[in-house]
């Protein structure tokens, strides 16, 4: 069960081995090995039978799994057992062999197997293999190559088999004919021969002792033969090496006889390939080993071939390595031990060759020998043995050179002497002194970065390092080495050019004497002054003590130095042995305790001082001191190039002296020390200095003296004479020496008791100091600035300083801040701005007290001193210049804590903040953290020294807080930290000032300190998120009273040059609005005005959202105060005021309230005032208020705010009523004179509102559409051009109708409550906005939506109960929405047509219109009814409304004239079929107008008069007059009125004869119309009337009145048609109807002739005169002519045209007329 399950579970991890990725198949090697290591066996087989049922699996995954297998195999194979191992030998095999391909990783694989398996079942694995390898054939390589991994792994069970193995080879040698195959079967031997050469080597461990070299000989000396003679000379690289890789082993298995045969040809042989391969390792191996076998045999070949191999070998060592691979070192090692073997035969031959290159020019060539000497000495020390004088001598060339690389190989070889006794010989210290020079290499020329020729740097950056550890290990470990380097090492401490040994020696010399101390006291014991060679104590005791002072230089020198001085301390004096013991460990325990960075060197020297005077003490001999005096003296020139050591030297000969009882000997040394110091080296001064100053602890007076008579004899007094000391000395040299004495009156009133100082300050130690300075030399001035720092650091010292009044205090300090403003800003290089704010520090806090103007000076010189400094950039000396900016920044502070403390209150707080205040706000970061670090040490010192005895308030505490608040979002990390830190510290001196005490922890201030780890990273969202922390903090516990000037101050940081504390500056500002903006009610006009003023100042681009987001949260709170304080803003809005007013559309419930508010103010006053211009008669014109224009601009800015438009929706109808009303009242407005100049300055800025009355209007009411979601609506006004007609005031009223249509269209759920508010609007007193709702309400009637919406019926009523208004354009659009009903509800035409006939009948009896607009509206809202009302109510009002409209037929208004016929044309078409006497009546009385009337000049009149004539006739039952109509008055067709005319009148006097009085007199009346054409239409329609009428019809005729009106006509001037027209009638009423000659003229011109008639000068006027013969009547009837001229038309020539064949028509119907 557990095997089956251990097979599903293999198998489960090889399916998952053909995975694509690498890492998966590596995963899944690991998983089977891991389940190897558990149940090898089951693993095994689970991949045996894997592979044999997946044959087709490819190769590389096979490889995978035999590679698993291997590697279980090797860790299991003990637990193999035998039938497993048949398997998996079956397996390998068979894998191995499948493919004929060569050097395959799975045959490998497949091979790995078999010889894992072979390491314990050899025999199987042999029967197996063997196999396969028959004689005759041959075999497959991957055979080959498991024979010989077999022959490495198992040579005890390998061995026994390779004769019979080498007799079937030995045949397929000369078979094998391909390079691959060859070198197989080389490799081959190669491992059989090493596999029998450890076979024979281990004899006693073998399985067959009685196993013999000859066994082998003779088939290993064939197969040599075959390789040698004819496989070497192969043009295959790999086979050659190949080869000669398997001759090295086989040389060793030749017969000795052979082998001595073929050493002449088988070493040049070999040599020869150096030449061939750049790889030469087999090479060099195989040659050792052919010389191994060759010495083993006691060849004399060697003799004569040593020449060549010398000279191969050694170019082989000296080649130039240009890798570091392992072949090539390996490749190295095999030529050197190339000379071991020949050394060891020949040594003398061999030194012969080698010592002479030591000489040559090539560095090449002298390291090659050097390293195979050194290598030499070491393998074949028996051999060198008598050779070592010789070798001393010849190496004495070599310490010469000045090569890095064979300095190098020089001291390997010196190391290697001194391991085997070189060195003990005569010339042995020559060796060690150069080892010790070489450990003296100075530092400065070991380059760190390799140049153009890397190895010679390389080898640079070693000989040192080399050298140092080839010292210590032959102090250490070479026992033999003691007596020769004690005490000869001790030589080399004094000298100055042995100083970077210090440190090997030290150690070296440490452990020496230690061994000698273990070996006995008198051993150790060391007399110095005995040895003329060694240094004396003195010299030890100044040495080592003055290196230990940089105690890390020279790989830490300090420490080895001191280990030194303690274990010689009894050889430095006797007393010291037991002080030192304590005092030097303790030295070395502080040492152990620091690094290099964190050791301070002034308290180190401080402590070997202490050390030194210890000694001293200890000694306490006034002889033994006064000698060590002596030597520091004579070792100072010998420190010139180290001045921090020779410093110290001076600080220690300094505390000698101070030590030493003899006066004159510390008067001498002072003088020689004056005379002898070098003034040039700056650095020294400071020495010399420290060095007077120490002294005068002991001795002030006699240091005094010296001091001021060296100052007598070289400065003040002139060199003259050859006697002077000074008298070569020039000028600059000579303040070098003022410097050095001012250094030194300042040390020495330092360091010398204070009490005996003050005395001597001014008498004394100032007066000399100020006669030394008399330059602006630099250096002078800053030994002065020092020295005066000093001075007043001893007065504020002494105990009688409060006592002490300093009479030259101010003029120190003036002489102070004069220095410090000379310092340039963009270098720190010198300390004198610390040392002398140091001085400034130490003088104000005496007395007498300064001035506040001097104070204030002082305050500004420092901080503009120090904080605009530039900051250095990153240099090698950058530890440096930091660290003396951070001394200057800790003087000025203390300077600035000490002018606080005289004055401690807020008030001076606030003086010293005010100062600081411009550095905080700087533009540069660096000047902001430095200002910031300087705020946060003067609040920390001022609540530290905080004292309050009675409760006071801290007045500025919101300015201070509104100045560092912001800084928390710093771009400089530490800034940030300091700006909490100083918020942190003004919160606890507000608790401070409330009572509370100084240990005192509020748990909400010291939240604050939690908050600075949010502002380590620069993430600008944690930032603010921890800047908005830090404003809830402050808003918990600020006071009130302070609340409006922390608001005020941190507005003003809105500006800030910094973005980051700008944005900071928002997030505090709102925060503080959100948690105490309740208490800010009456200071939010002034809020809001700072507000606006601060965005028209600052451009950041994230100050406008956050303060509109400041503004909302104020809103929130106070909507009223925040609404009308932003209505005080003048017009017209700026872009920052209307984006404070979209701020406000942020919150719903905050939006609907600010529109109410707005919409209140909108309507609270009235929306213009009339206003007369000063001219006398001009008319009065309207010009608007200005709180309803700033609330509508207001409107538009905060409905233009996406985030309104869910308040916009909730108020939709009041907006929506409230605006459109606004437009009505505004057009025609004017702006306001004040406001009309600033429109007239903006035009050419481009204003992004209008600020024209009625266009913010029409804007807003725009925007409150686009945020209801009306866009639909919107965008048809704009195609339409709605709103443009909205603006004028003459098209208003069209504005609002198509507002009313596209509302009606794209808005119709919208309209009940927009209804209902604009009905409330009916009663206003402003006739315009009547006229606006109504206009509206009656175009929502056009629109079956109000059918839809249950509108129909209160609209109606509404509009009904407006007919009386006093407004005739109310009274015109209520007809005209009445009207609309036909277009909106026709279907409901019939149940309201009593109401709306009603309505318009009394539209046409408005007498109150003097311009008959109202009946206008009337005739055409009638017109739309008729076809819809029910035929009973309209015959109640037919006869009326046509006795009514009459009238307009003739009217010169060309809409009446239109409107009134076209109305008579629809009520004939009601009447069709019914129409009544009466009626019919008014039909014939309307026919002469509407036939002359289609010679109207205005086409739509005669359009009218067309449809109108085609709805009389069918009432007329006349089917000729019908056709007549029909064929002329179709549509789109011209008419031919004259042809048209005579057709008419003859149908008519043919049909209604008796209506002929009636219609001439009728048509004489329009004789006298005012329309020229229908003058000119009258006669020629009385004359064809007359023409056709029957003679008995005649007397209806008053032929008088119609001759009487024929002269009328006739004397009119001017009418040219008239006249013509009226000759025709008067022919045609000539009493003899038989005439048929024209009228009289001058005389008859047929047709087509011109003549001129009357008429205006120069007019030339066609005539046409034709026989018109008519159609005959009846067989009764006479011929008629009628001689008439062209009439006034579309076709002037119409009698020209030629008739149809039915002239008459027979059409009964109406001709089809647009109506």
């Amino acid at each position: 069960m557990a095997e089956s399950y251990m097979e599903k579970l293999s198998f489960t991890l090889l399916d998952a081995i053909t995975d694509k990725e690498p890492v998966v198949q590596e995963q899944v090697c690991s998983a089977l090995c891991s389940l190897g290591e558990a149940r090898p066996r089951e693993m095994l087989r689970a991949c045996n039978e894997y592979l044999r049922q997946h044959d087709k699996l490819a190769q590389p995954y096979r490889a995978l799994i035999l590679r698993a297998m291997e590697m279980v195999l090797s860790s299991h194979i003990h637990q193999l057992d035998k039938d497993t191992a048949s398997i998996l030998i079956l397996l390998a095999s068979s894998e191995m062999t499948r493919t004929k391909g060569l050097d395959c990783d799975w045959q490998r694989a497949a091979s790995s197997v078999l010889v894992a398996v072979g390491k314990r079942f050899i025999n199987q694995v042999m029967e197996e293999v063997l196999s396969r390898f028959q004689p005759g054939v041959l075999p497959h390589c991957s055979v080959l190559q498991t024979l010989a991994s077999l022959s490495v792994s198992n040579a005890f069970g390998m061995v026994p088999f390779l004769p019979s193995i080498l007799s079937t080879m030995l045949p397929m040698l000369g078979m094998a004919k391909h390079d691959a195959l060859r070198v197989v079967f080389c490799c081959a031997l190669q491992h059989f021969s090493e596999s029998t050469l450890e076979y024979l080597a281990n004899l006693d461990q073998a399985p067959d002792p009685t196993v013999r070299r000859d066994a082998f000989a003779t088939d290993i000396f064939s197969a040599y033969d075959i390789l040698f003679h004819h496989w070497l000379q192969s043009r295959d690289a790999k086979l050659r090496l190949a080869v000669v890789a398997a001759l090295g082993p086989m040389s060793h298995l030749l017969p000795s006889e052979k082998l001595e045969e073929q050493l002449p040809r088988l070493l040049p042989g070999v040599l020869g390939l150096y030449k061939k391969h750049a790889e030469t390792f087999h090479v060099s191996k195989s040659l050792g080993q052919i010389l191994e076998a060759a010495v083993s045999v006691g060849s004399r070949t060697l003799e004569v071939q040593l020449d060549a191999l010398l000279a191969t070998l050694h170019t082989q060592i000296c080649v130039p390595v240009e890798s570091s691979s392992p072949l090539v070192m390996s490749s190295q090692k095999e030529v050197l031990r190339c000379f071991t073997v020949l050394a060891s035969c020949l040594p003398d031959r061999l030194l012969a060759f080698l010592l002479p290159r030591l000489d040559t020019s090539s560095e090449r060539l002298r390291v090659g020998t050097l390293q195979i000497l050194r290598h030499l000495i070491n393998s074949a020390a028996a051999q060198m043995e008598v050779k070592k004088p010789f070798i001393l001598s010849a190496m004495r060339l070599p310490l010469l050179d000045t090569n890095n690389k064979v300095k190098r190989a020089v001291v390997q070889v010196i190391s290697a002497m001194a391991h085997h006794g070189y060195l003990e010989q005569p010339g042995g210290e020559v060796m060690i002194e150069y080892i010790v020079q070489q450990c003296a290499l100075p530092p400065e020329q070991e380059p760190e970065k390799p140049g153009p020729d890397g190895e010679d740097l390389a080898a640079a950056d070693s000989v040192r390092a080399v050298s140092v550890r080839t010292l210590y290990l032959v102090s250490t470990t070479v026992d033999r080495m003691s007596d020769v380097l004690w005490p000869y090492l001790m030589e080399f401490l004094v000298p100055a050019h042995f100083t970077e040994a210090l440190t090997p020696l030290c150690r070296s010399l440490v452990h020496l004497a230690l061994k000698r101390q273990e070996a006995g006291a008198d051993a150790f014991l060391v007399q110095l002054e005995a040895h003329a060679n060694l240094p004396s104590p003195y010299a030890v005791t100044t040495r080592l003590l003055v290196v230990s002072s940089n105690p890390y230089l020279g790989d830490g020198r300090g420490a080895a130095s001191l280990r030194l001085l303690g274990v010689m301390r009894q050889s430095i004096h006797p007393l010291l042995a037991q002080p030192w013991e304590t005092a030097v460990p303790l030295l070395l325990e502080h040492l152990e305790a620091h690094t290099e960075e964190t050791l301070s060197l002034q308290e180190w020297e401080e402590k070997l001082l202490t050390f030194l005077r210890d000694t001293l003490a200890v000694v306490s001999d006034n002889t033994w001191t006064c000698q060590l005096s002596l030597e520091m003296r004579k070792r100072l020139p010998s420190y010139n190039r180290v001045p921090q050591e020779k410093n110290f030297l001076y600080k220690c000969l300094g505390t000698t002296l101070a030590a030493a009882a003899s006066r004159e000997v510390v008067r001498k040394s002072l003088r020689e020390l004056l005379g002898a110091a070098s003034y040039q080296q700056q650095a020294e001064h400071e020495g010399l200095a420290c060095c007077f100053g120490i002294c005068a602890t002991a001795h002030l007076e006699d240091t005094l003296t010296q001091l001021e008579d060296f100052m007598r004899s070289a400065v003040l007094r002139k060199p003259s004479g050859i006697f002077s000391i000074f008298k070569d000395r020039g000028e600059q040299e000579l303040e070098k020496v003022k410097s050095a004495l001012i250094l030194c009156y300042g040390h020495v009133a330092a360091r010398a008791p204070h009490e005996l100082v003050l005395a001597k300050v001014e008498s004394e130690v100032l007066r000399n100091m100020f006669q030394c300075f008399s330059t602006k030399d630099p250096a002078l001035k800053l030994c002065l600035v020092q020295s005066l720092c000093m001075v007043s650091q001893a007065i504020c010292s002494s105990a009688q300083a409060s006592s002490f009044y300093f009479s030259r205090k101010a003029e120190l300090v003036a002489q102070m801040m004069e220095f410090i403003r000379a310092e340039p800003l963009d270098s720190l290089k010198t300390p004198l701005r610390k040392k002398a704010m140091l001085a400034c520090t130490h003088l104000v806090s005496l007395e007498p007290a300064l001035e506040e103007q001097a104070r204030a000076e002082v305050i500004h010189g420092c901080l503009h001193s120090v904080v605009a400094l530039v900051p250095e950039p990153d240099r090698e000396d950058g530890g440096s210049q930091e660290s003396l900016y951070q001394d200057t920044v800790r003087a000025l502070e203390d300077l600035l804590a000490g002018l606080l403390q005289r004055n401690m209150t807020p008030q001076g707080l606030q003086i010293m903040v005010e100062h600081l205040s411009p550095w905080i706000k700087s533009p540069k970061g660096h000047e902001r953290a430095r200002a910031l670090g300087l705020s946060t040490r003067l609040l920390q010192h001022f609540r530290q020294h905080l004292h309050v005895s009675a409760l006071v308030p801290f007045h500025n505490l919101g300015l201070l807080v509104g100045l560092f608040s912001p800084r928390c979002a710093d771009l400089c990390s530490a800034t940030r930290r300091q700006a909490v830190d100083c918020v942190y510290t003004l919160l606890y001196l507000q608790l401070g000032h409330e009572g509370f005490s100084r240990d005192y922890r509020d748990d909400v201030a010291e939240r604050l300190l939690s908050l600075k780890d949010g502002l380590v990273h620069p993430d600008p969202a944690t930032l603010f998120h921890t800047c908005h922390s830090v404003a809830q903090i402050i808003a918990k516990r600020l006071p009130p009273d302070q609340l409006i000037s922390l608001l005020l101050t941190m507005f003003e940081g809105l500006g800030d040059p910094d973005k980051n504390c700008s944005r900071a500056a928002t997030v505090m500002i709102n925060c503080l609005l959100k948690e105490r903006g309740p208490a800010l009610l009456e200071k939010v006009p002034e809020i809001v005005s700072v507000l606006r003023s601060k965005l028209q100042e600052t451009q950041g681009e994230h100050i406008l959202p956050a303060a509109q987001h400041g503004l909302y949260l104020l809103a929130s709170q106070h909507c009223a105060a925040v609404v009308s304080s932003l209505l005080g803003s003048p017009l017209p809005f700026d872009s920052h005021t209307c984006a404070l007013w979209r701020a406000l559309a942020v919150q719903p419930s905050l939006t609907t309230q600010v529109l109410e508010l707005l919409l209140e103010k909108m309507s609270r006053d009235v929306p213009f005032k009339e206003s007369r211009a000063f001219l006398l008669g001009s008319s009065p014109h309207r010009v608007a208020t200005l709180l309803p224009l700033v609330a509508t601009c207001a409107l538009n800015e905060v409905l233009s705010a996406p985030a309104s438009g869910t308040a916009v929706l909730e108020l939709y109808p009041q907006l929506l009523v409230a605006l459109l009303l606004r437009v009505s009242c505004t057009v025609g407005v004017q702006l306001p004179r004040n406001l009309q100049a600033k429109e007239r300055r903006g035009t050419g800025t481009a204003p992004a509102r209008s600020l024209e009355p009625c266009s913010s209007a029409v804007d807003a009411l725009q925007a409150l559409l686009l945020r209801g979601g009306s866009q639909d609506v919107a965008q048809c006004m704009q195609l339409e051009g709605g709103w443009e007609l909205l603006r004028t005031s003459a098209g208003h009223e069209e504005g609002v109708t198509r507002l009313a249509s596209a509302m009606a269209r794209c808005a119709g759920p919208r309209l009940p409550l927009v209804v209902k508010a604009l009905v409330c609007t009916q009663n206003s007193l402003y006739e315009i906005q009547r006229v606006t709702s109504t206009a509206f309400l009656a175009e929502l009637l056009s629109s079956n939506v109000v059918n839809d919406l249950m509108l129909l019926e209160s609209l109606l009523d509404n509009l009904a109960a407006r007919q009386k208004d006093s407004s005739t354009s109310v009274r015109r659009l209520v007809l005209r929405g009445l009207a609309n009903v036909a277009s909106g509800s026709p279907d409901k035409v019939r149940a309201h047509g009593p109401q709306l006939l009603t309505a318009m009948i009394s539209g046409l009896d408005d007498g109150d219109d003097p311009h008959g607009l109202v009946a206008l509206e009337a005739m055409v809202g009638l017109a739309r009814l008729l076809d819809l009302v029910a035929p009973w109510d309209l015959r109640l009002v037919l006869l009326h409304t046509v006795i009514r409209i009459r009238p307009f037929f003739d009217s010169e208004k060309v809409e009446f004239r239109e409107a009134s016929i076209r109305l008579f044309g629809h009520l004939n078409k009601a009447c069709h079929g019914d129409c009544e006497e009466v009626f019919l009546e008014q039909v014939v009385g309307g026919l002469v107008p509407l036939l002359l009337h289609l010679q109207d000049p205005q086409a739509p009149v005669a359009n009218a008069c067309r449809f109108a004539l085609c709805m009389c006739v069918p009432n007329l039952e006349c089917e000729e007059l019908a056709a007549t109509f029909h064929k002329h008055l179709q549509e789109g067709r011209s008419l031919h009125f004259g042809e048209f005319l005579n057709s008419t009148c003859k149908h008519l006097m043919h049909h209604f004869p008796d209506l002929l009085g009636r219609l001439v007199s009728t048509s004489l009346f329009y004789f006298k119309s005012t329309l020229e054409e229908v003058r000119a239409a009258a006669p020629m329609l009385t004359g064809f009337l007359v023409l056709h009428a029957e003679p008995e019809q005649q007397p209806q005729v008053d032929l008088e009145q119609l001759m009487a009106a024929l002269p009328a006509e006739l004397r009119e001037e001017g009418c040219g048609r008239p006249q013509e027209q009226a000759q025709g009638v008067h022919t045609a009423a000539s009493p003899s109807p038989s005439t048929a000659a024209p009228a009289a003229g001058p005389s008859t011109r047929g047709p087509g002739e011109v003549c001129r008639d009357a008429g205006p000068p120069g007019e030339v006027r066609l005539r046409q005169t034709s026989s018109l013969h008519l159609p005959e009547e009846g067989p009764a009837d006479p011929p008629r002519t009628l001689c008439c001229q062209a009439l006034p038309g579309p076709s002037p020539c119409w009698w020209g045209r030629g008739r149809g064949p039915d002239w008459a028509g027979q059409a009964h119907e109406p001709p089809q007329v647009s109506q």
